[in-house]
């Protein structure tokens, strides 16, 4: 990519940040129009789950293989491609004239959606080649989620009241077609330097891993246990057959060598762990907001907006922490926020006073506000450049795995506890272990984040660096942090030759 002049690197990290905004918005959104649907299209529980998972779900499934293709043909190609799939979808989406078409029609979506996220950070990441620069402009894609979950609930709301769900899925033709239009005039096209194969059985062995768990989770509590075991099995044997084959193979889709490194491991499972929480706890909330409270969609979306002002400030300030001083803080304050809000609604039941319902949507926004930029900086930091966007599409599907999760766990374990003739009376005891597991995700958040960010963490990055480009041809993305601090290869610094 040749180097862009500063003002060309903004616009082009504009660009790219209206890609995240399209695919978060959505999500925002259709959490609050998930009532309104409900009751229009007739669904259960699990059927609104699957309106969320089956979006997460192919998200996950192709994201990885998405960001190895864009390496491979072009990022401004495969970028752009995603853009036109995912604006189709969303139109699909709005005409669907039943659930099981418009789950349908969210696959087709998270298709395209899968071709934004990673490559978007992937071009990002070759944009911003200073490490500060980088660190900021992780900062502010960041930042993109706050806005998003700031503006979802509010404009999403609006239109389900005023004019039916349906028109939320309009948001995206606009976005999605402005985007693509500024994309053709002004992102650059780059590629890694040396093309990586298509792996299509560990694809396979990817997608049949995080669909037959997914089934299982989510039918499991109106399904015969022989069927939710079989799907567990299946899942089982997949992940053994990903354990087994991948690392046999020269370019696999998943270089397994990439989580010796403990700060990029850290990140896989923290963003699991964030994510899962974040989808359980927008789940919960706007169920209890509208089912139990009676409020509508745009009363229950003002509710949520503490939450989402929160995520919106603190974001870029994570960002900023980590170019600066490492990872190790924004993550510390991001598991005890998000630890302490889970509490708050697992032991004293704080959506039933307004008090408490604020304090929590503060506390997690402060939380996820500020685990964002660390999970996107430690993923890519101290790994080469000609690996940049699979790193940075493990990171996107780690956090997609998180959300699918996250909505199939703590769905499943509210439908098991609620009763349909006293839903009112039942919603916030059966939702309790539900903010529990949100309240262990945070811990996960916090224990982990102290465990991989110290010195012996950095060690293991440098070692796996060594061993993913051999000196002499090394050429990495590194994080330059203050004295004392580090993230990703820790004494690999910028993205010069070493």
């Amino acid at each position: 990519m040749p180097e862009l002049s500063h003002r060309h690197r903004m616009l082009v990290l504009a660009i790219c940040c209206l890609s995240l905004l399209i695919v978060s918005l959505d999500v925002t959104v259709l959490n609050v129009a998930l009532p309104s649907m409900q009751q229009e299209l007739n669904a259960s529980v699990a059927g609104m789950q699957w309106t969320i998972d089956a979006y997460t779900l192919v998200l996950a499934s192709l994201l990885m293989l998405a960001g190895s293709t864009a390496d491979r043909i072009g990022r401004r190609k495969v970028f752009m491609a995603g853009l036109v799939v995912f604006t189709i979808g969303s139109v699909l989406c709005s005409l669907a004239p039943n659930l099981d078409l418009l789950i349908v029609f969210r696959m087709v979506q998270a298709v395209g959606g899968s071709m934004l996220n990673p490559v978007a950070m992937s071009i990002i990441t070759n944009t911003f080649t200073d490490p500060r620069e980088r660190a900021r402009a992780i900062g502010v894609w960041g930042g993109v989620v706050g806005i998003s979950m700031a503006a979802g609930p509010l404009v999403g709301g609006l239109l389900v009241d005023s004019v039916g769900w349906r028109s939320i899925f309009w948001l995206n033709l606009p976005v999605g077609l402005a985007a693509l239009l500024l994309t053709w005039h002004y992102v650059p096209e780059s590629r890694a330097p040396k093309a990586r194969r298509p792996d299509p059985v560990g694809q396979l062995l990817v997608i049949a891993l995080l669909g037959s768990l997914t089934y299982a989770i989510i039918e499991a509590p109106s399904s015969s246990a022989l069927r939710t075991l079989t799907f567990g099995a299946i899942a089982v044997a997949a992940l053994l057959g990903l354990l087994r084959y991948e690392p046999r193979r020269t370019e696999p889709l998943i270089d397994l060598r990439f989580f010796r490194s403990a700060p990029f491991s850290g990140a896989t499972v923290i963003a699991v762990s964030a994510f899962a929480a974040l989808s359980g706890f927008l789940f919960l909330s706007t169920l209890y907001l509208q089912n139990v409270r009676g409020l509508n969609a745009l009363h229950a979306g003002l509710w949520m907006l503490p939450m989402a002002a929160m995520c919106f400030v603190c974001a870029p300030v994570s960002g900023r922490l980590v170019g600066s001083r490492g990872p190790r803080v924004p993550l510390l304050v991001a598991g005890v926020a998000m630890t302490a809000s889970g509490v708050l609604f697992a032991a004293f039941e704080g959506e039933t006073s307004n008090v408490t319902l604020v304090i929590g949507y503060v506390l997690f926004g402060l939380g996820f506000g500020f685990v964002n930029a660390p999970i996107t900086n430690t993923a890519v930091s101290g790994m080469p450049r000609s690996q940049a966007g699979v790193a940075a599409a493990v990171a996107s599907t780690s956090r997609q795995i998180g959300g699918t999760l996250g909505v199939a766990v703590i769905g499943a374990v509210l439908a098991s506890g609620i009763q349909a003739s006293a839903y009112k009376d039942t919603f916030v005891s059966a939702a309790r272990p539900g903010w529990w597991i949100i309240a262990g995700c945070g811990l996960a958040v916090l224990v982990l984040g102290a465990l991989t960010s110290g010195r012996w963490a950095r060690g293991t990055a440098e070692r796996t660096a060594r061993q993913l480009e051999p000196v002499g041809e090394r050429d990495v993305v590194g994080v330059r942090p203050e004295a004392g601090a580090g993230t990703g290869a820790g004494a690999l610094r910028g993205e010069g030759r070493s």
